[in-house]
Parts: structure tokens; C-alpha cells; sequence
């Protein structure tokens, strides 16, 4: 798999790649990526369905935000793409946001997917992503390896790399805008699981120390349609690491509210 730079076009104010034709699948990356994260769905997904995949407010070509911004508000950016239908598959921050999306924007959502989604943080894991956030002086470029330790260990590869290229080339105020707002909020909060309207799955890694597989499991319980998968030895970057795994679930999810 390569994680080369694709073409943009504009989605409401933000930039995204666009691809293929028929139902829509919109996909939203983590803090510090971009939406070539996506790559490896793209292609699998547009052989169907009109994919779009979206750079967040502040990350890769979509313009940097001069106020800060709240989950919410990352939200209501990228809802005012949403012209159709929709399902929404996020990973990390992405998929809080697409949660949010399918809790506030019922009428736009049809089916989401949560990929590496935090819910309920314990108090270690929070205070040790908090101190994170707060390290950031939105000035200079934070140095990339301790998250790609995280991420990836030690191992080197193409998809270790092409983190490194991203993380290392992102917008300082954009970064910590996105952190701040991940770090700052525990995903989403019971009741509003219990509400939801569509299918929902919720994938995450078994050794994803962070969005763990409890958390995944807890939420599919929650959620009326809710849905969850483990990829066996996957961790943080599972769209890229764990790729046939991952697409066969979005596929299938797809499949059913969008056949």
C-alpha cells in the first residue's frame, strides 16, 4: 500500500479527497493526520460508493482555524459538507467526531463506524493524554516519535513513515487545537449512545492500550444497533497496519444500509 498525496476538492470549507460514485461514505482521520490515512479504504470503498475523505480543520489542506475549536464545532464543520445520506466512518479523534455527527445530525447519518474510539477514559490515561495536550505551545512542531512509539513501536515501515512525514509537516496551532479537543473530552457519554438511530459498528485493536477493546465492546452494548469487532494483534493505526480486516468490516457495515 502507498501513501502518496491525492487530489483535493472543496467539501463546504474544508478540503477532502473524492472518490468514486453512489452512496456516500464520508471518512475523518485522527490529531496530526491527514486524509491520505484513509488511502487503503479509498480505494476498496470507491469501487461501489462516492468516498470522500476529509481533511479535519487545521490538517493537511483544510485551513487552520482562528478561533479554537470544540468537539462540537469540529462537528458542525464538517456536517456543512453534508449535502446526502450519509455514513461516516471515523478513527481516533474522527470517530468521536463521527459519533457526535450521527448523535446531533441524525437526519444526515444512516450508518457510523467507530474505529479506535475512546469512551470513559480512566483517570491514568486521561491525566497522562491531558499533560500531552498541555505540552504543546502551538509554535513549534512536537516531535514525532514518541507518538509513533505509541503507534507502531519501533518497527520501521511505510505506514510508520508516512506518520512521521504527517505528524512532522502539520500545522503547530492546528495540532494542538485538535489534541486539546480529543484530550478534553471522553468520547461519547451514555445516553446519547443509547439514542442512536442508525447501525453502528465499533472496531478498535486487541493490543490498542488507549481505545481499548473494552471500550469498544462497551459502547456496541449501549448502542441500540451497536456492532463491535477486535482485530486480532492490531493496534492504534489499524485502518493502515490491519487493512483487509478493517475494510472487510466496512464493507459489511456498508453493505447494510447501503447495498
Amino acid at each position: 500500500m502507498t501513501w502518496t498525496i491525492r487530489q483535493r476538492s472543496k467539501f463546504a470549507n474544508l478540503a477532502a479527497i473524492a472518490e468514486g460514485t453512489g452512496s456516500q461514505v464520508l471518512l475523518i482521520h485522527g490529531v496530526g493526520l491527514r486524509a491520505e490515512a484513509w488511502n487503503a479504504q479509498i480505494d476498496a470503498l470507491s469501487k461501489r460508493h462516492r468516498v470522500v475523505a476529509v481533511d479535519m480543520p487545521g490538517h493537511g489542506e483544510s485551513p487552520v482555524p482562528t478561533d479554537t475549536l470544540k468537539l462540537a464545532q469540529y462537528t458542525d464543520a464538517i456536517a456543512e459538507g453534508i449535502s446526502e445520506p450519509t455514513i461516516v466512518v471515523g478513527h481516533s479523534m474522527g470517530a468521536m467526531i463521527a459519533l457526535d455527527l450521527a448523535v446531533r445530525y441524525p437526519d444526515h447519518i444512516k450508518g457510523v463506524a467507530a474505529l479506535n474510539a475512546i469512551f470513559e477514559r480512566e483517570d491514568v490515561a486521561t491525566n497522562a493524554v491531558r499533560a500531552r495536550a498541555d505540552s504543546l505551545d502551538g509554535i513549534s512542531v512536537s516531535d514525532p516519535e514518541p507518538t509513533l512509539q505509541r503507534w507502531f513501536a519501533s518497527s520501521p515501515s511505510a505506514e510508520r513513515t508516512a506518520c512521521f512525514n504527517w505528524l512532522s509537516s502539520v500545522n503547530p496551532v492546528g495540532y494542538q487545537m485538535a489534541y486539546r479537543s480529543f484530550a478534553y473530552n471522553d468520547g461519547p457519554v451514555r445516553e446519547n449512545l443509547a439514542k442512536l438511530k442508525c447501525p453502528a459498528l465499533f472496531m478498535t485493536g486487541s493490543k490498542e492500550p488507549n481505545s481499548t477493546p473494552e471500550m469498544s465492546t462497551a459502547m456496541a452494548e449501549i448502542a441500540p444497533q451497536g456492532e463491535a469487532i477486535i482485530a486480532q494483534n492490531a493496534a492504534h493505526m489499524m485502518p493502515m497496519t490491519h487493512v483487509d480486516e478493517v475494510n472487510a468490516a466496512l464493507l459489511s457495515i456498508v453493505a447494510r444500509v447501503a447495498p
